[in-house]
């Protein structure tokens, strides 16, 4: 089988292919944490964050795509099955069957918080050893930001 060379040395692959690996996982696993909760989203506000949840997972699963191209254009093949979304997942998501439109708001707040905190830091890390790998860290990272503003809004109550 033949594998695709990469135009960068092997120790900035690496650090380039964790951050990107790490990253599609933090994706696949935000556009399923959207959909559960554009399932079972309930209350007044259903319809609206209902429609905002596809948002996330569009971009997730769009990004996601970016993500692994980016990976294998640099001979890291990505992996994405779904035994290591599940084994390697770690933002939070929400509980199981119905969930009031309240809960998924505070819950895709703190998971996409979440997601941009370690987005950071990879950009950091990939600062030195592949700066386009770091240019679409920082891309994915300005759209996870603006879709937490926008969960955020919702989160505003009369009184603040």
């Amino acid at each position: 089988m033949t594998v695709v060379k990469s135009t960068i040395p092997d120790s900035a692959r690496r650090v380039a292919g964790e951050a990107l690996q790490n990253t599609l996982v933090d994706l696949l696993g935000l556009s399923l944490i959207g959909k559960q909760a554009h399932w079972n989203i309930v209350g007044p506000r259903f319809r609206s964050i209902h429609l905002q949840l596809d948002e996330v997972v569009a971009a997730a699963r769009s990004f996601a795509d970016t993500v692994a191209e980016r990976s294998s254009a640099l001979g890291l093949p990505p992996d994405g099955r779904p035994e290591t979304i599940a084994s390697a997942f770690t933002l939070p998501g929400p509980k199981d069957g119905w969930v009031r439109d309240t809960e998924v708001v505070e819950v895709l707040i703190e998971a996409l918080e979440s997601a941009v905190a370690r987005l950071r830091e990879r950009i950091d890390a990939t600062e030195k050893a592949d700066p386009v790998t770091q240019d679409l860290l920082i891309a994915v990272t300005a759209e996870l930001e603006k879709q937490r503003w926008m969960f955020a809004a919702e989160n505003v109550s009369h009184d603040d």
